[in-house]
């Protein structure tokens, strides 16, 4: 059992209940781009369940830290302290905390951070992602002009694939590296007018600054010590409740799992594991990848590395394929749990294994319902180990 996670199951559980019924409305966005004033009901209210994504380079990992915990276990344990209950998650576990689940990858710049982001948000669904990125593009002197725009734009992809979660973003680290030391002011001026636009744009994005760090809180020239640790996990603390109190954090929406169909050993498949625009939703042998992991959106889609899963074309005839691509909203994205099944409600068609085939990379289509097992589609939500 996690260390923050009492409450995890149940929470699980309700969110995978409702989230395979017909969709309903996302929560309504703030219009005003600013921060919504904590109500008294709301600081009444219980502090919210976290499934928490750190999510960065080797300062998210642990480098620098004894433990191997970073930020992580000090955050969890004063999360916790308030009433939190707190699901760490990630594809890689490092430290000796009791929930070391984490995506931290050292020496990843933004870019490369981007390239993951699909899949680890899609099979993990946080309601909270702590962001810490962009050292190693400043240390390294990486494309340094457009890195606040990739910056920008990895926060675009985070908020388009976990509509529903709140990120928080850290500003840079102090470091005694000249190169980093060079470049960071000027990133780091930048990140106040992105957040900012993220919030006109009516997303629970919000700036958490780390000045409190000094080289003194430094293990070598890029990686805090665990005092430097202890500060950014007070930063992204003030962060989470702040948050919590102007209620931008949802409950955890259900995780990313197989859906496995009516035919044996077979499940929903995003073909070859590419997430391109136009990829065929095929039927493929159940192996656990991230291409088999699906999510069921509060707005009635379902998704799989970062994708919706689409009717080709908005077809709505016998025989139109159905595909992944960006979700945009389209009724041919959307889908209702019926009769054992998955059903497109303005075609009233129904997700179907053509011949009920056995064949890996069949391209699923739409068929009058039937109820057969060709036609049944069961959800299993994912689980972690910790």
């Amino acid at each position: 059992m996690k260390k923050y996670s009492a409450t995890l199951a149940a929470a699980l559980t309700a969110a995978l209940t409702a989230a395979l019924g017909v969709g309903t409305a996302l929560p309504a966005a703030a219009a005003t781009g600013t921060e919504p004033p904590p109500s008294a009901e709301r600081a009444a209210a219980a502090p919210a369940a976290l499934r928490l994504m750190p999510l960065g380079d080797s300062i998210t990992w642990g480098v620098g830290s004894p433990s191997g915990n970073s930020y992580r276990d000090f955050l969890g344990n004063q999360l916790s302290a308030e009433g939190h209950s707190v699901d760490f998650v990630g594809s890689g576990r490092n430290g000796t905390m009791s929930d070391p689940d984490n995506e931290g990858h050292s020496g990843w710049r933004i870019d490369q951070i981007a390239g993951i982001a699909d899949s680890v948000l899609a099979r993990y669904r946080p309601n909270v992602i702590t962001l810490e990125i962009g050292t190693n593009d400043l240390n390294g002197n990486y494309q340094i002009p457009t890195a606040p725009d990739r910056l920008r734009a990895l926060i675009d992809q985070i908020t388009r694939d976990a509509p529903d979660a709140t990120v928080l973003v850290g500003t840079v680290i102090v470091s005694t590296s000249a190169t980093e030391e060079a470049n960071r002011a000027a990133f780091n001026a930048r990140l106040p007018g992105i957040v900012q636009a993220e919030q006109a744009a009516g997303k629970h994005v919000r700036l958490v600054d780390m000045s409190a760090l000094t080289s003194a809180d430094l293990s070598d020239s890029l990686h805090p010590n665990d005092n430097g640790f202890r500060k950014m996990a007070d930063a992204f603390n003030a962060g989470v409740q702040a948050a919590d109190a102007a209620g931008w954090i949802k409950p955890p929406v259900s995780a990313g799992g197989q859906i496995r169909s009516g035919i044996a050993g077979k499940c929903l498949d995003v073909n070859g594991g590419n997430s391109a625009n136009g990829t065929a939703a095929s039927i493929a042998t159940c192996n656990g990848s991230a291409s088999q992991q699906w999510s069921a959106g509060s707005d009635g889609t379902l998704r799989a590395l970062g994708k919706c899963l689409d009717v080709t074309g908005r077809g709505t005839a016998n025989g139109t394929p159905i595909e992944i691509w960006d979700c945009n909203g389209g009724t041919n994205q959307q889908w209702q749990a019926y009769n054992g099944g998955y059903r497109n409600p303005v075609s009233g068609r129904c997700l179907d294994d053509p011949n009920s085939s056995t064949v890996d990379g069949t391209q699923l289509i739409l068929w009058d319902c039937n109820g057969g097992a060709n036609q049944q589609w069961t959800a299993l939500p994912v689980t972690q180990a910790g």
